[in-house]
């Protein structure tokens, strides 16, 4: 991948210092804060949270890091981003948040989750891994979606490309809705999708880093339910503002 001369120089490809500087995408209305008067939670055990918060902050809501249960608590919104998913798995029931977390989801809570969060929000997943007692890893759920994990292949096989987005209408300007610029890093792909739950975006065959391994068949890669939300790839570090916005829209009802 280019990495543009903004990057970092030595930074790895598709990590976020890799983007430093190309944050460029702007709210559809800067002068409006979009997310103003919101809370939105980040959960921040592990993976690329600081990101997260960053990008609801550039937005006028209020970002709160969530580690423990009692965080939940008055928040409006709420991202799993991505990372590890059985590590998060695992320290969410270390620091007991999973089940809390999974009653959030379950009463209504709107949550976006990328990558590992997509991973997470997904309530089946074709190849779990397994612990060291030959248990499959677990999900908070909320999506009727099955998804593949590190689908796209290994971090070298990480890709960059361009993607028709629905739900972006918002952000339309003379020449229509520009396309989302998603980046790919180990990311997974959405195999099957339930009742009510409504495809965003696709990547076709011959715009993956590695077409062969989708054999001819466009993959999802962003989807909805409700108020649930959920991208294979990660905004947060190229600066793509417009998924939080549409994610801060669909918390206000607007979207």
């Amino acid at each position: 991948m280019d990495p543009g001369p903004a990057a970092r120089p030595g930074a790895t490809p598709g990590s976020p210092a890799h983007y430093a500087g190309r944050m460029t995408t702007p709210l559809s209305s800067p002068g409006s804060r979009v997310g103003s008067g919101l809370r939105i939670g980040v959960l921040a055990l592990q993976g690329d949270f600081r990101e997260h918060l960053h990008a609801v902050e550039a937005a006028g809501a209020a970002g709160i890091g969530v580690r423990r249960p009692a965080e939940l608590a008055g928040l409006d919104g709420l991202i799993i981003p991505g990372g590890e998913s059985t590590t998060i798995d695992k320290l969410a029931r270390i620091f007991e948040l999973r089940d809390p977390l999974r009653e959030s989801i379950r009463a209504g809570l709107p949550v976006y989750g990328s990558c590992a969060g997509m991973i997470l929000l997904a309530n089946e997943i074709t190849d779990p891994a397994t612990d060291l007692a030959g248990d499959p890893q677990q999900t908070f759920g909320g999506l009727d979606i099955t998804v593949r994990r590190n689908a796209f292949g290994r971090q070298r096989e990480s890709f960059e490309t361009d993607l028709e987005f629905k739900g972006l209408e918002f952000s339309a300007g003379e020449s229509g809705v520009d396309p989302v610029h998603a980046v790919f890093i180990r990311g997974p792909w959405v195999e099957r999708v339930g009742a009510g739950v409504e495809v965003l975006a696709q990547v076709e065959p011959s715009k993956a880093g590695h077409p062969e391994s989708l054999d001819g068949t466009a993959r999802i890669v962003a989807v909805r339910s409700g108020k649930l939300l959920a991208t294979s790839f990660h905004p947060e570090v190229t600066g793509e503002k417009r998924v939080h916005e549409l994610f801060i829209r669909m918390i206000r009802g607007e979207a």
